[in-house]
């Protein structure tokens, strides 16, 4: 998707030509004019794991007004180039199983009234239109979808709320998936701490565990479990993935791994701070776990 998107701006053309606007700009006024003349809005998502949940301040803003619905399309095919080998999902954005293990999490926001698998249920804002939109996806990710209805929510504020997991308090919690590290970074000065614990994927944890040598992991049953760990965390670490996503919408003590490529998500709010440098990372580490 990152070819597709870069593709898409250096084609200044796309961005200018006047029936390509015609397409978009009436969309734009409807969903606008849907927001103001509807009071249950029903909203449809199949992007991954981290998109929906950059989509959900959006929602709960919208939410102090009027009922929100959450809609989840199953089994959307990914484009070819984005397809990632030995991803859970496969080929396509979110599968059955995800979506599953993410209910849980979402049926405890209470500004959600319904969250349900798409089952071609009555739609009035595609929150996937953000694709089609001629903007810069190099922004906030969270920000696309404030520009499909002109709604923009105050970012440093939190947008997922659980409670705390009854164990790991505490503890330094590390979600980094095999994509978009920086290979500047090295983990290994963490060996040097204690209660530190892994939430990904198997291999995601193997390939760390080479770097810090006291790296437990716990395989959580949901996302609910999950964004519950995280929330008592005393500091969280992670590159540009899900579980970095849940620890922005949680607003707890947070590092962001980032790197010079393709940068997508921006921290807000206290205790939070994205790293490019090991230095930097070293001391930020130092500074919340003192």
């Amino acid at each position: 998707m990152k070819k597709l998107f870069r593709s898409f701006f250096r084609d200044k053309s796309k961005i200018q030509d006047k029936n390509y606007s015609d397409l978009i700009i009436p969309k734009i006024e409807k969903f606008s004019e849907i927001l103001k003349t509807k009071n249950s809005i029903s909203f449809l998502h199949y992007g991954h794991l981290g998109d929906l949940i950059h989509s959900l301040p959006l929602l709960k803003e919208i939410s102090k007004n009027k009922t929100c619905n959450l809609y989840i399309e199953k089994n959307k095919p990914l484009p070819k180039h984005a397809v990632m080998k030995g991803h859970p999902a496969g080929s396509v954005f979110l599968n059955e199983n995800t979506i599953l293990k993410l209910m849980p999490l979402l049926k405890e926001q209470k500004f959600l009234n319904k969250i349900e698998i798409y089952r071609d249920q009555e739609i009035d804002v595609d929150l996937n239109y953000f694709r089609e939109m001629p903007i810069n996806f190099n922004t906030d990710s969270r920000r696309w979808y404030f520009h499909l209805v002109g709604v923009f929510p105050n970012l440093s504020q939190s947008y997922l709320d659980v409670k705390p997991h009854s164990n790991f308090k505490n503890f330094i919690i590390i979600m980094r998936s095999l994509r978009r590290q920086n290979k500047h970074i090295d983990y290994s000065f963490l060996s040097s701490f204690d209660n530190i614990v892994f939430l990904g994927l198997k291999d995601e944890f193997s390939e760390l565990k080479k770097k810090i040598t006291n790296l437990e992991h716990y395989d959580s049953k949901d996302f609910l479990e999950l964004a519950m760990i995280i929330k008592n965390a005393k500091l969280f670490i992670g590159n540009n993935s899900f579980g970095y996503a849940l620890a922005e919408a949680l607003k707890v003590p947070r590092l962001l791994e980032s790197g010079p490529d393709f940068p997508l998500v921006y921290p807000f709010g206290e205790n939070a701070y994205d790293f490019y440098f090991q230095r930097h990372f070293e001391d930020l580490v130092k500074k919340i776990c003192r």
